[in-house]
């Protein structure tokens, strides 16, 4: 049986320092750890020389692990947390100093911080996330949460299966995975088919076998209808065919080919299908992105909604804007209200079905993509914001980005930088869990 998904708390310390108030911290410490996260294993008492730690260390197999200085601790408690636990991520917490009156130093928490943090420097090279402050404190119960689910979402990588449906048309290599590089780095497992065996078999649906299929998209959809009976019912047929793949084979992201081939060996563009693929919570990109496909999936775990995919196309300096665009692949939850999930045509190649509509706005959102350096090595770009109420900008689908920061520096850094020309737009500011990813698969940082 698979384990199920586990925090540690590991309260460490000493007890020649002020019990009642350590004690004290500790309750309230685990308290908030089982309310953000039940599976978090606790010990029955404070940890407070290394054989209590040895033997709570024995009873876990974490998935996280928090550290937190009670009292001072010297470094021979986080020798014995790295030796056991050498590829767990760790967040280090350090309590603040609960008194300061001129008498006794109660706690010392944050001097035995220093001590462990030097050990975790010593054993490994990723780097650690570090909070201070007390179980009350906003901003700790903000990094816990982050973390915790910044963890949950790297643990769930272990199971993800990714496929490539075809190749990427020439000139787009930028998107294209290899096997090893995703398993050793990300822990995720990747198949491929040919983006011809699934048009082969939409090809021999009935359109009976189709009609359930069909009719979740009129209902999702506004205007379906009105495309061509041929190009309704191909469409309806290539659902058919991804979303019964998909399932049958445990396929959580795809980066699938779309142009020429939908275009010109079936007659229909797969535009649709992702978009319908996306608002079942598979992550589907188009022109066979999978470093895109896999920054949705990661966008989608943390949000908990669909995720937009397109190029940066246009940049408003006054408006401090950058407008994100694509041939309508966009999930239908994405529609703006008024508008609903409208129903077009490829805007170069005149054929539907393909989404029309510009994006619903949102508070907060964030700007992501896993990129590759030319050394092979990985990087994460990510960027705070929120998406404006704006319609559709182009024909397609669109989102218009108001970035935290200078949307002129973001450009001009990205293109000088040489990152990718895709992008996942998440409607939640998940930059936090974006980092603490980015430092537990060891990746370089571009955070705006």
């Amino acid at each position: 049986m698979k384990k199920t998904f586990q925090a540690a708390y590991i309260p460490i310390g000493v007890g020649t320092f002020h019990m009642p108030s350590a004690q004290a911290q500790f309750d309230a410490s685990a308290e908030l750890l089982k309310s953000i996260c039940p599976e978090t294993a606790v010990p029955e008492e404070m940890l407070l020389n290394t054989d209590l730690l040895n033997s709570f260390l024995d009873t876990v197999d974490p998935d996280l692990i928090i550290l937190q200085n009670l009292t001072f601790a010297n470094a021979a408690y986080a020798s014995e947390v790295l030796h056991r636990f050498k590829d767990v991520p760790i967040l280090l917490w350090t309590l603040r100093e609960p008194v300061i009156d001129g008498g006794r130093l109660r706690l010392n928490a944050l001097t035995g911080a220093f001590s462990a943090a030097n050990t975790i420097c010593q054993f490994r090279q990723n780097p650690f996330e570090y909070v201070y402050g007390g179980p009350d404190e906003e901003k700790v119960q903000k990094t816990l949460k982050a973390m915790i689910r910044a963890a949950r979402v790297r643990y769930e990588m272990q199971d993800l299966k990714v496929c490539a449906i075809g190749h990427t048309p020439q000139g787009f290599g930028f998107g294209r995975a290899l096997d090893n590089d995703l398993l050793s780095v990300f822990g995720v497992r990747q198949d491929a088919i040919e983006a011809r065996e699934l048009i082969e078999k939409a090809k021999g649906f009935t359109e009976e076998e189709i009609r359930e299929y069909l009719d979740d998209a009129l209902n999702r959809t506004v205007g379906l209808q009105d495309t061509p009976e041929k190009n309704r019912m191909d469409f309806a047929r290539l659902y058919k065919a991804y979303a019964e793949f998909v399932k049958n084979n445990r396929i959580g992201a795809v980066a699938s080919r779309c142009w020429p081939d939908f275009f010109t060996s079936f007659g229909t563009p797969v535009c649709a299908v992702l978009a319908m693929l996306n608002d079942l919570g598979v992550a589907a990109a188009c022109e066979a992105d999978m470093y895109g496909a896999l920054s949705m999936w990661m966008g989608m775990r943390l949000s908990g909604k669909s995720v937009f995919f397109g190029d940066p196309v246009s940049l408003d300096e006054k408006e401090n804007t950058i407008t994100f665009w694509h041939c309508g692949t966009a999930a239908c939850s994405l529609a703006r209200k008024d508008t609903g999930a409208c129903i077009g045509e490829h805007c170069n190649r005149h054929i539907g079905p393909t989404m029309e509509f510009g994006c619903e706005a949102s508070e907060s959102a964030a700007i992501f993509r896993i990129g590759r350096n030319p050394d092979g090595t990985f990087r994460f770009f990510i960027a705070s914001g929120k998406a404006l109420d704006r319609p559709k900008q182009f024909f397609g689908t669109s989102s218009v980005i108001q970035t935290s920061e200078n949307s002129e520096k973001i450009i001009c850094e990205a293109v000088k930088a040489g990152w990718e020309p895709h992008y996942a737009v998440i409607y939640e500011d998940v930059a936090d869990e974006l980092e603490m990813l980015a430092h537990m698969f060891g990746c370089e940082v571009t955070r705006y």
